[in-house]
């Protein structure tokens, strides 16, 4: 992700108003998760209903529909992040304290192997089902390292522009990934493994969550300027940009009801409606909670699931530690399930 996982505001929140008379959305549920520590990317198993969350050195599944933790993966140390390999039955986990991927059976989450990379600090993972490729972006070497999702091994280095944060595939055989540092997102054929394009999101600042309307070749980037960016995915060029919250990390997309979605720490969800594919508008900011910050979706159900906790009082600030983080109040780990309104 684009900021270390106990990252938000410092600043009194107040929530954009809706521009909606009612809101779309509303918070559906939220389940209390066991443990401590912080969190980072989470993703559905749609084919299960099970959503897998990072949470410190650990991976806990819950079921979507209830939010009964259904099992934890263990020895995930700094875990970022989880690749869904449904045609596979594995799931791939980013591990950025020990610079490992873990690799799990889907169904029964029984151990399979760990795998070293070939950087640092893997952030983002995805899995591509075009390829079977699984890339891990290597946030402090500027890398990306690509394994055979089928054998294991390691079969590729890709030397990025910069630092790597989230990333999308099309599913034909181009893999896109947000350059936080340069402000680019960059275009990698995931046949042959080598960067295609590199393209400038400006006015769009610090890339960090990245969404796909696979059907339009869109790309949604959310921006830490407070800004999504929207880019064709053909050519590069940028077809508007829309206001969203502040601490923003996460996006998705929902192909169904074409609205791309983002997640902003200060305590709110922008949701933006696809018009046309040239054509797009705020269509309100739902207040989530301090700290949601990611997100994900479920095509299916289209519900929208953000993991928070509640914070406590930052520490003194030091010459050591001129800002420091607030901190995490003990078992107040919590996953917002957001449905929209019928």
């Amino acid at each position: 992700m684009k900021k270390t996982l106990f990252t938000i505001s410092f600043v009194l929140i107040i929530c954009m108003p809706s521009l909606n008379a009612q809101s779309n959305y509303k918070i559906a549920n939220k389940y209390h998760v066991e443990g401590n520590g912080g969190w980072d990317y989470l993703t559905v198993d749609e084919s299960s209903g099970r959503i897998f969350m990072s949470h410190s050195t650990v991976v806990n599944v819950v079921n979507e529909n209830d939010g009964k933790l259904l099992g934890t993966i263990p020895d995930t140390k700094g875990v970022h992040g989880i690749a869904i390999a449904a045609d596979l039955n594995k799931a791939f986990i980013s591990n950025g304290a020990d610079s490992s991927v873990t690799i799990v059976d889907l169904k029964s989450l029984a151990f399979i192997a760990k795998v070293s990379v070939t950087g640092k600090n893997p952030d983002a993972i995805l899995y591509d089902p075009f390829s079977h490729k699984v890339f891990t972006y290597n946030g402090r070497t500027s890398n990306a390292t690509v394994i055979d999702g089928a054998t294991n091994k390691v079969v590729a280095t890709i030397k990025l522009d910069g630092k790597p944060e989230f990333s999308v595939t099309d599913g034909k055989g181009k893999v896109y990934v947000n350059i936080e540092d340069k402000s680019e997102i960059t275009c990698i054929n995931s046949s042959t493994l080598k960067v295609e394009q590199t393209w400038s999101i400006a006015p769009g600042e610090e890339p960090s969550g990245l969404a796909l309307d696979n059907e339009n070749h869109r790309l949604f980037a959310v921006c830490g300027n407070k800004m999504m960016v929207v880019v064709d995915a053909m050519s590069g060029k940028v077809i508007t940009n829309l206001p969203t919250g502040n601490g923003t990390d996460g996006a998705a997309f929902d192909p169904a009801l074409k609205r791309a979605y983002s997640s902003n720490g200060e305590g709110t969800m922008t949701v933006v409606q696809e018009v046309n594919p040239n054509e797009f508008k705020v269509l309100e900011n739902v207040p989530t909670q301090q700290g949601a910050r990611t997100i994900t979706v479920d095509k299916k159900t289209h519900h929208l699931f953000l993991p928070t906790a509640e914070f406590g009082p930052a520490p003194a600030a030091t010459a050591d530690n001129p800002r420091p983080r607030p901190t995490v109040k003990p078992d107040t780990f919590t996953l917002l399930d957001i449905a929209p309104v019928k």
